[in-house]
């Protein structure tokens, strides 16, 4: 198959630090090549792939530092529409750009599959009801259930979990005593939760985050006068380095939002690191309770299950990553899912779409 993968333009892909959904297109992309499959992924100039490369932009817009946000908005739409003007020259499109692409891909005569990586402001959710709900061209794919149920109406064609070279993943059967925290700083992420953690159980706590600058306040505010001996921040680090942090006892996850899918849970996991997260979206479906981890309703509970982290067999936690989230069983899933569609496709014509007006009359 001829298959374009349309990156967002914000990292690089893979990415050098921060960066799940580069991450994951990126293991999508190679394993599709690897596959037999001709590829060309669309997306920053510094990427490094084995499919052809066609970027707008030489570098990702984080890496230039670009400050303009209309400007940044503008290089991102240019990547998609590159894409989609070249639609003729393959069988599907894979859109991973999100709400940016939205208002091309409904026109498309080619097959879009567009997978959903983030949850939808409600401006978000409002746009993909009013433009998608009532189009057959992208056909949606969530990354978990829960993913899905602030727009049941979309015209959702399959769930497929994300998944990574977990065998490149470092096992450890042992534990370095620490709690540790990966991701971002901002309050969604609960990392103000997971110092409270690390006090009560007088824990060392390692946070491995990358923080905006639209969170210093947050970060003036809660976490930097608790920094200390114990409670240390070591700033935004590489895959290399964060996988050493693995050695954790736990990892620490008490987000405040319903995250979609937590890419960072599934690489603790492969490294025999057992989460402790808190009940939010898609928790349950990556988590399994009292096997590779635990899922925890408050702080309460979290500081119970951490005093419990014992019971997790860490060999376990990996056995279950590599089953469950692998890239191979992605990579199978995506290569099903386009066969299925393109079968659909020769026997559908699409249909225009009927955008929905926001105005009530």
């Amino acid at each position: 198959m001829k298959i374009a993968q349309i990156a967002p333009m914000g990292e690089t892909v893979p990415p050098k630090k921060y960066g799940g959904t580069e991450r994951v297109v990126h293991a999508l992309t190679e394993g599709l090549v690897n596959r037999g499959h001709e590829v060309t992924l669309f997306a920053s100039g510094d990427s490094k792939t084995s499919a052809n490369l066609i970027s707008v932009y030489p570098k990702s817009l984080r890496e230039s530092q670009y400050k303009n946000p209309y400007g940044a908005e503008q290089i991102a739409m240019l990547n998609v529409g590159t894409a989609y003007k070249m639609q003729d020259k393959f069988d599907i499109i894979q859109d991973h750009a999100g709400y940016i692409s939205l208002p091309t891909s409904i026109l498309a005569t080619t097959p879009v599959v567009m997978t959903l990586h983030g949850a939808p402001s409600p401006d978000g959710k409002r746009l993909y009801e009013s433009i998608a709900a009532d189009s057959n061209n992208p056909y949606f794919v969530s990354v978990s259930y829960a993913q899905r149920k602030p727009m049941p109406s979309l015209n959702y064609i399959a769930n497929i979990y994300n998944g990574l070279e977990m065998e490149n993943y470092p096992f450890a059967n042992e534990n370095d005593g620490y709690l540790l925290f990966v991701g971002r700083i901002h309050p969604d992420k609960g990392l103000h939760h997971a110092i409270e953690v690390a006090e009560f159980l007088n824990l060392p706590l390692i946070i491995a985050a990358k923080l905006d600058t639209s969170q210093i306040p947050y970060y003036k505010r809660y976490i930097e006068p608790k920094l200390s001996d114990k409670i240390t921040w070591v700033g935004e680090v590489t895959t290399q380095k964060r996988n050493k942090l693995m050695r954790a006892l736990c990892l620490l996850h008490p987000i405040e939002w319903r995250e979609p899918f937590g890419l960072t849970l599934i690489e603790a996991m492969a490294c025999g690191c057992p989460p402790v997260a808190f009940r939010r979206g898609s928790i349950p479906e990556i988590i399994k309770h009292t096997k590779t981890g635990f899922i925890a309703e408050d702080t309460t509970e979290m500081i119970e299950y951490v005093r419990s982290i014992g019971k997790i067999k860490r060999k376990n936690c990996r056995t279950y990553a590599l089953q469950k989230f692998n890239a191979e069983r992605m990579i199978f899933e995506y290569e099903q899912l386009y066969e299925k569609i393109l079968r659909i496709s020769k026997t559908e014509i699409f249909k225009s779409p009927v955008i929905k007006s926001p105005i009530k009359n």
